[in-house]
């Protein structure tokens, strides 16, 4: 191995219907990036179908891996760590990145990592000309988790609070189906939404009633599908429920988060993953933890939705404290984020 701790890492993506990759600096930053979407792929299937998306990981990834160097001006010798998601996602599609990634280390004779999806977002605000320093309250909030995290250092988390059945980015997908918007649904309902009458429909906000801080969607999902049942030969009806529905969903998240900043006292609140890129949800928390006295914070735009730069941010962090992984592999479909710190050199 080149160097015990690696500061140019080459990241791979391919936890679901996205690939993506980059190469970071620990000096100068994301060098250059690439990313292919299926989005087009799965969209008449209406959600993502995992042997498609896996095929598709195949075909664009060692393309992308090319690119990237080329655009970056270095030469693959240059690269002195590789990290690879292992997870959480689709099992098929993480044997793609794994296995290349492992592979392309082997070659490279560089220290390999495998690390966690959701981790990867969480650091993503870290690429910020002004990031948040740590502790801090993390909301990590995709298609497929809902989390919300105490998070003392990067690799060191606790779960505070989980979804105990849809994750929001399923419910938001599950609404805009209904509503009869095309795939992907979250970016279509938030669009709708801009059109919807704000007094017309109120829709409840899920377990803000008691103390805790777990969520729940899937009541706000079947409000949604009852009142337009009621009311589906009325005017606006689809715009107005999809800006009841984002309302419900932006005042769940900012009750939940005010209520653990005050149970943690931390003042810096990180909001990350797909869905964080909804600006009416962003508003809101943006006036809850000004109200707290707090300070939140987005990544940019191009790093919420998943993409290599956090991949190989995270990779970088992993490699400085973690035992790089001999030529055994494996993937995690399923990983809690606070088995991270059992990996963790001591």
């Amino acid at each position: 191995m080149k160097q015990p701790h690696p500061t140019c890492i080459l990241g791979i993506e391919t936890s679901c219907d996205e690939t993506g990759v980059a190469i970071y600096h620990a000096k100068h930053g994301i060098l250059a990036q690439a990313l292919h979407s299926q989005i087009a792929r799965h969209a008449p299937y209406g959600g993502v179908v995992p042997e498609l998306a896996s095929r598709d990981h195949v075909q664009k990834l060692l393309p992308l891996v090319r690119q990237v160097l080329q655009e970056s001006g270095l030469p693959h010798t240059e690269i002195d760590g590789l990290a690879y998601t292992a997870g959480p996602g689709l099992a098929g599609a993480l044997m793609v990145g794994a296995s290349v990634g492992r592979s392309l280390a082997y070659a490279w004779n560089v220290p390999a990592v495998g690390v966690h999806h959701m981790e990867a977002h969480l650091l993503a605000a870290l690429l910020d000309k002004d990031p948040p320093a740590f502790p801090l309250l993390a909301l990590l909030i995709s298609g497929g988790h809902t989390l919300l995290i105490d998070a003392k250092a990067p690799g060191h988390y606790t779960i505070l609070g989980q979804s105990l059945d849809d994750a929001v980015g399923e419910a938001f997908d599950k609404t805009a189906t209904l509503l009869g918007l095309q795939y992907p649904g979250g970016p279509a309902l938030e669009e709708l939404a801009k059109q919807g009458n704000p007094d017309r429909f109120t829709f409840p906000r899920p377990m803000c009633d008691r103390p805790g801080l777990d969520f729940s969607f899937s009541g706000i999902k079947t409000y949604a599908i009852q009142t337009f049942k009621k009311n589906q030969n009325t005017e606006h009806v689809e715009a107005d429920i999809a800006r009841a529905f984002q309302d419900a969903v932006a005042d769940t998240f900012a009750i939940k988060c005010r209520r653990a900043l005050r149970q943690t006292h931390h003042q810096r609140l990180v909001v990350a993953g797909g869905v964080s890129a909804n600006q009416a949800l962003r508003q809101r928390l943006t006036t809850m933890t000004e109200e707290e006295n707090s300070r939140v914070y987005f990544p940019a735009a191009e790093f919420c939705t998943d993409n290599g730069a956090m991949i190989a941010l995270t990779g970088y962090y992993r490699l400085q404290t973690q035992t790089p992984e001999n030529l055994s592999f494996r993937v995690h479909p399923r990983w809690s984020l606070e088995e991270i710190k059992k990996t963790i050199s001591q």
